[in-house]
C-alpha cells in the first residue's frame, strides 16, 4: 500500500490524492509513511559519509563511524520532526482558511508532499555536491507541485483558496526548514562536531 502511494504520487498525483482522501487513512499509517521514507536519506547519508566519502573540489571527505552515526540519528529525528511540525502548520493554517479537516489529513498532506524530498536521498549514493544539489532542486520543485495539487483535494478547499493556502504553507515550510537547519548546526557545534576519518 505504501509503495502504491509513492508510485502513484509520481505517475498520477491528482488521482492518488483522491485515493488517499477516499481511504481516510489513520494517523498511524500516515506517521509510519514518514518513519519509513525518512530512512532513505538517513541511511544513504551514513553510508556516503563513512564508506564513499564526499567530493568537495577533488578531495574526499569522510567521517568516522561514530560521528556519522550520531549525524544520521539526528538527521532521522530531525526529518520526522520537521514533517510533523509542517503538519501542525498545515492544520493551523487550515483553520484560518475555514477548512474542516483533521490533523491526520494535514499529516497525510505533509507526508506525501515531503516524499520527493526524502527520495532525493538516493542521489547521495553518488556523493558529488552538484549531483545532490541538482536532485534537490528537482525534489523541491516536485514537492511544491504535489502541495499545490493536493491541497484542494485533501484539505477540501476551492482552487482559488487552495493556491493562497499552498503559498502560505510553502512560505512557512521554508521558514521551518531554516529553523531546523540552524538548530542542527548549533546542536552539532555544541556536541563533539564532525570527527573526520583519517
Amino acid at each position: 500500500m505504501l509503495l502504491n502511494h509513492v508510485i502513484g504520487m509520481y505517475t498520477h498525483p491528482k488521482e492518488e490524492c483522491r485515493n488517499i482522501d477516499r481511504r481516510q487513512e489513520t494517523f498511524f499509517y500516515a506517521f509510519s509513511h514518514i518513519a519509513i521514507i525518512a530512512l532513505i536519506p538517513t541511511v544513504v547519508a551514513y553510508y556516503s559519509t563513512v564508506y564513499t566519502g564526499w567530493s568537495m573540489g577533488g578531495e574526499l571527505i569522510k567521517l568516522n563511524e561514530s560521528s556519522a552515526l550520531l549525524m544520521a540519528t539526528g538527521m532521522y529525528f530531525g526529518l520526522v520532526a520537521g514533517v510533523v511540525a509542517l503538519a501542525v502548520v498545515i492544520h493551523e493554517l487550515a483553520k484560518a482558511f475555514e477548512s474542516l479537516t483533521t490533523f491526520t489529513q494535514s499529516l497525510e498532506l505533509a507526508a506525501y508532499t515531503a516524499t520527493p524530498l526524502f527520495m532525493v536521498g538516493f542521489a547521495g549514493l553518488y556523493p558529488e555536491l552538484w549531483v545532490v544539489m541538482a536532485a534537490l532542486l528537482i525534489g523541491v520543485s516536485y514537492s511544491v507541485y504535489l502541495l499545490f495539487s493536493g491541497v484542494p483535494l485533501l484539505m477540501q478547499l476551492p482552487q482559488e483558496k487552495g493556491f493562497i493556502y499552498s503559498s502560505s504553507v510553502v512560505t512557512c515550510g521554508l521558514v521551518l526548514m531554516v529553523i531546523l537547519m540552524t538548530g542542527a548546526v548549533l546542536l552539532w557545534g555544541i556536541t563533539t562536531g564532525p570527527i573526520f576519518a583519517s
